[in-house]
């Protein structure tokens, strides 16, 4: 899953930056209010953390901006302003969650997997297609009837990616998409080479090729 944060502070930034990416996301970081706008009209995102107190266009600006334009996108306001009258107009301003500073990262994760499933319309802490099953926190996967087995973060990030939408096919550049982040580079065969992998651990009927199009899972029962 792609996340883009949106924090000026350069400690938190690449505090909060490291640990997306050690939990599995792909993350992009910007600084200012006007570039995260001009970021989120060009290119998509599952979830984006934002601060308030930004240089140039403020957080609560950004927000309506974007929910004006009705982008859906999934938005946790963090932010060091603890004022009820701050929190009620973020969260009445179309925020999902609202998480103070300082916080510990396990809290923001999990906050953020939250939202995801409200998101996705799910209130169960596994992702699964009735095939196969992703524990987020733990990053293991299992096949009905069988032990979960442990991924590595691109393996997860992959198969996540197939699991938030069964059924669909998507393509080599979506998969991409979803397991880089800015200024990473995009291994030869990447995809190919977790897909393999996934099999290995999880039996080669788990993730579908369709031939020219992508890779998909099943939609489940």
């Amino acid at each position: 899953m792609r996340v883009l944060l949106v924090e000026d502070d350069p400690m938190i930034g690449e505090a909060v930056r490291a640990a997306l990416k050690d939990a599995a996301y792909a993350a992009d970081w910007v600084k200012n209010g006007q570039t995260a706008l001009t970021t989120l009209g060009c290119q998509h995102y599952d979830l984006v953390l934002l601060d308030l107190g930004l240089p140039g266009r403020d957080g609560l600006e950004v927000l309506a901006s974007l929910r004006a334009r009705a982008d859906p996108v999934p938005l946790v306001i963090i932010t060091a302003r603890d004022s009820l009258d701050d929190r009620l107009r973020g969260l009445d301003g179309g925020a999902d969650d609202y998480l103070l500073k300082p916080f510990d990262i396990a809290e923001l994760l999990a906050r953020m997997r939250a939202v995801l499933r409200r998101k996705g319309g799910s209130a169960a802490p596994l992702l699964g297609n009735g095939v196969v099953s992703l524990d987020p926190v733990l990053k293991e996967a299992a096949v009905a009837g069988a032990s979960p087995v442990q991924l590595s973060n691109r393996e997860f990030s992959l198969l996540r990616a197939l699991l938030v939408r069964p059924g669909a096919i998507l393509s080599r550049t979506e998969l991409e998409d979803r397991i880089y982040g800015w200024g990473e580079e995009v291994e030869s065969n990447a995809v190919e080479f977790l897909i393999h992998a996934l099999r290995r651990k999880l039996g080669s009927d788990v993730i579908r090729n369709v031939r020219g199009v992508g890779w998909m899972v099943s939609g489940g029962a």
